[in-house]
């Protein structure tokens, strides 16, 4: 029997609001790392494990009797939507509880001047987003172009990239990944 440690992981990270990012820096990894982890693309030693559990915190008997519910429902009212970032970029995301399930879908609003930080962001699978009002900077490898409303991309994640406001005005997007590795 396998046991799904990255949906795990990532089902425990989001129960105690913590982005990626937030864990990695609480428990002294890179956003990659735990990335690669809840993609169930690499497996972390105990040691690893233990240091990354610490950071949310929870122990490891904890954590490997910890059974996330599948999620069954299928209807998110705007209210609905769980707040999984913070700071000058909100991540609403569609649903509580991602394990079990492969696709992850943000509402994103960046306020002006808003970034995803300077080292690109790197990770499994693919994602893509429209622009729904303001404007947005994305840079994918060496590739930087400036979308408006109604304008997307879509790439694999694992090419370095980074999301940038510019304008006077926050930007919202609708994005999904798959897997859900945010």
């Amino acid at each position: 029997m396998s046991i799904d440690l990255g949906g795990r992981l990532r089902s425990l990270r989001i129960a105690h609001n913590l982005s990626q990012r937030m864990l990695a820096k609480r428990a002294g990894v890179t956003n990659s790392t735990i990335s690669l982890i809840e993609s169930n693309t690499s497996n972390p030693s105990v040691g690893a494990l233990k240091r990354i559990l610490d950071g949310i915190p929870i122990g490891l008997a904890e954590f490997f009797a910890f059974e996330p519910d599948v999620p069954k429902k299928a209807f998110y009212r705007s209210d609905e939507l769980v707040e999984i970032g913070k700071g000058p970029i909100s991540f609403r995301q569609v649903g509580d509880n991602l394990f079990g399930r492969s696709l992850q879908i943000l509402k994103e609003c960046y306020q002006p001047g808003a970034d995803t930080g300077k080292v690109p962001l790197v990770h499994d699978g693919e994602e893509g987003g429209i622009v729904l009002s303001g404007r947005l900077e994305v840079t994918v490898d060496d590739e930087r172009r400036i979308l408006g409303p109604g304008d997307a991309y879509y790439f694999e994640s694992r090419r370095p990239h980074r999301f940038r406001s510019i304008g006077p005005v926050a930007c919202e997007v609708i994005s999904a990944c798959t897997p859900p590795t945010f």
